[in-house]
């Protein structure tokens, strides 16, 4: 045992003693090292070589995958080709045809350009390249395993060039390894195949693997082809086409409806001068872009491109240059916040419903008109409206979702009367325009009406809470919101953290209408709140402030807490599902529908509204 332990104490010392000298490394540990910081899988490996494809000028690239990659890829372009004499510098570390001096790392204007992507890859792998100059009637071929280079051959082939690399990290068996299974491999392949093909539509692609056609994309599918390609009809469907320019900066491409979002962000695609990248600033500023529009945890889906100058970007920060640095990244950011947020204003963000198709077609022959259940009604009074379903109601299971409580609230009119605070945005009266919308109220929380378009159901909370939002907001920033004030403070107990970022936020939640002071320990007191949410009690709305705040690890930007607050505190004074409507209260609510804005959502991002169109009516109901 003592044995044991005398050993490993001396081979520590030899460590010890051998990590004190200096000694450079040998070429193949160092080609070794550089190919990890490169070469990350068999994606990487397609990625560089694609883009030097794209650098030679190349009109078509074909890839052939074998075991995900892991076997063999090989890339044929058309491009420019290499010459002869520079066939062996292509596999030299640092060297390249992209850069002359440190000055051209400021504009660079090439996707490639670090010089050690061939090198990384040779250095791991078995490679040949064959490659043919356009203007000469031959190539050559030159072969690389390990980092060891083979004799100079004469090649025959087309103009262009033709790589194949086998058996990646043969040489390195650790890596090798934890490569993952062929299928998952392929799925990494293909997304940056994916990257390049949207990021350069006018190439012909192709794609292969185990010798079965996985893409065809030809360079005459534009843009917006290529994404139904990839991303399917639905997603076409739903993308609304942007373009904004301001000075030198320009934005194009495609933002999906809020309808279209995701579980995660892994179809917001953005590109910088053609080159795609990942950039924490402005994937926050297409998050905020799509706020109030989208629930907590829900992705937008994108397709951006930014052209800015060359001087403008740093896409040197990175080995595998998939971050890059700008130079006012504050200003990109309010940029494409607000190139996002005007398209999303100017579109229709209404939800539609698509009903399958019926499982027969309609029989020849005219068709006799169908009796419309939802006949329409004028508000002519109380009694004029029928306000329960002709069909049984079901059990008031109220919504899950925030702002829908555990028992039905007093309806609008036992508060205030109707059509006043709650429902207009500045408390005068509402003056209804002639044709006044026809509705009738399900389940005490729908509203179903007639439109030109079809049949829109809404949800009655959602939309007085997207009301009742905008309505807060608006009279913040005109400083009109009226603060009622407590003859008796309230005093509310809570712990000593919830107290202290209560009382941090002071100032903030004084422009809320929420009076705060200090009364000692976990203690603070209520002095006012906003008039316009008298519907719920005034520790409630507190508590659900405190909730929100208490909730976070840091303390958003001043603007995001105010929106985050208002649309709780929206949420808590609404109507909600399970209170029963007069219909002048529908009415009122409805006359303000058309008066705020982005009444298509609430400000959690659940959809207001939904539209069953005329056409799916008819075609249901086998007209058409």
């Amino acid at each position: 045992m003592l044995c044991g332990i005398a050993s490993i104490a001396l081979l520590a010392q030899e460590v010890k003693d051998a990590m004190r000298r200096i000694c450079r490394l040998s070429p193949s540990v160092v080609t070794k090292i550089a190919a990890g910081e490169v070469i990350e899988r068999p994606a990487s490996v397609v990625k560089e070589l694609l883009e030097n494809s794209v650098d030679a000028g190349s009109r078509r690239i074909d890839i052939e995958i074998e075991q995900g990659g892991a076997d063999l890829i090989r890339v044929v372009d058309d491009g420019c080709g290499i010459s002869r004499d520079d066939l062996s510098l292509a596999f030299a570390s640092h060297a390249t045809s992209k850069l002359k001096d440190a000055d051209d790392l400021f504009r660079i204007a090439t996707m490639g350009f670090r010089g050690e992507a061939l090198a990384s890859i040779g250095g791991v792998a078995r490679v040949t390249l064959q490659s043919r100059l356009t203007a000469e009637l031959a190539g050559a071929e030159l072969s690389c395993t390990g980092g060891e280079l083979g004799p100079l051959r004469d090649w025959n082939g087309s103009p262009g060039t033709r790589i194949e690399v086998r058996q990646l990290f043969y040489n390195t068996p650790v890596r090798r390894k934890f490569l993952r299974t062929p299928a998952t491999e392929m799925g990494h392949i293909s997304e940056t195949f994916t990257r390049l093909a949207l990021a350069h539509p006018e190439l012909h692609l192709t794609l292969r693997h185990n010798g079965k056609d996985v893409f065809e994309v030809p360079g005459s599918l534009g843009l917006l082809d290529r994404l139904g390609l990839f991303f399917g009809q639905e997603v076409k469907d739903r993308l609304y086409a942007v373009e904004h320019e301001q000075g030198p900066a320009r934005l194009t491409g495609y933002i999906g409806d809020p309808a279209c979002e995701r579980g995660n962000g892994r179809m917001q695609y953005l590109f910088i001068n053609r080159r795609w990248f990942r950039d924490r600033g402005l994937q926050h500023a297409l998050q905020e872009a799509y706020r109030g529009l989208l629930m907590t945890g829900r992705y937008a889906v994108a397709f951006l491109f930014l052209e800015l100058p060359a001087d403008q970007v740093d896409v040197n920060v990175h080995p595998t240059k998939s971050e890059v640095r700008f130079r006012d990244g504050g200003a990109l950011h309010s940029f494409m916040l607000h190139a996002v947020r005007r398209r999303l204003q100017a579109a229709n963000l209404t939800a539609r419903l698509h009903a399958p198709p019926p499982l027969s077609s309609p029989s020849s022959g005219n068709q006799p008109d169908l009796p419309r259940w939802l006949e329409p009604r004028a508000f002519d009074g109380p009694g004029s409206l029928f306000s329960k379903p002709a069909f049984p109601e079901p059990p008031r299971a109220l919504h899950g979702d925030s702002g829908n409580g555990d028992g039905p609230a007093p309806p609008i009119a036992r508060h205030a009367a109707a059509a006043s605070e709650h429902f207009q945005p500045h408390g005068e009266a509402v003056l209804f325009p002639p044709a006044v919308p026809k509705a009738i109220q399900l389940y005490d929380a729908y509203l179903v009406l007639e439109t030109p378009e079809g049949m829109l159901v809404i949800d009655q909370h959602a939309l007085h809470e997207r009301i009742i939002f905008e309505q807060l907001k608006s009279r913040i920033r005109s400083g009109t919101l009226e603060c009622q004030r407590l003859l008796v403070p309230e005093p509310v107990e809570l712990t000593a953290e919830q107290a202290s970022r209560v009382l941090e936020q002071r100032d903030a939640l004084a422009e809320l209408g929420l009076g705060i002071e200090d009364f000692g320990g976990g203690t603070v007191l209520l002095t006012g709140y906003p008039a316009m949410l008298c519907r719920r009690p005034p520790v409630e709305i507190l508590k659900t402030v405190v909730d929100f705040l208490g909730g976070r690890d840091r303390l958003p930007s001043r603007e995001q807490l105010f929106t985050d607050l208002l649309s709780r505190m929206a949420c808590h004074a609404a109507v909600r599902a399970g209170d029963p409507l007069t219909p002048e209260e529908i009415a009122a609510l409805l006359a303000q529908r058309d008066l705020v804005d982005d009444t298509h959502h609430c400000p959690h991002g659940r959809p207001t509204a939904l539209l069953f169109s005329r056409h799916e009516l008819d075609r249901q109901f086998r007209r058409v």
